[in-house]
């Protein structure tokens, strides 16, 4: 098995580590989870760019969809 095998999952953890890990001093474990989660959700899922989505936030993507399914649903 080499890196590439699981390209993105390596690549998520980099970003995980560059972004959150190294530029923070956890007192304990729970503090780093509870720090990590709050990445996660807070900037990770929400704010960060993502190549694969346009370089836009996930949220802004996702909320981009909505009149999408709205029309889909409509013709359903």
């Amino acid at each position: 098995a080499t890196p590439y095998d699981n390209a993105q999952a390596e690549s998520f953890i980099k970003t995980l580590k560059y972004e959150e890990v190294y530029r923070a001093e956890y007192r304990n474990l729970e503090e780093a989870k509870a720090l990590i989660g709050k990445f996660l959700e807070k900037i990770y899922n929400q704010q960060r760019l993502h190549s694969a989505l346009g370089y836009r936030p996930p949220l802004e993507f996702e909320r981009s969809l909505r009149p999408l399914r709205a029309v889909r649903k409509g013709r359903a």
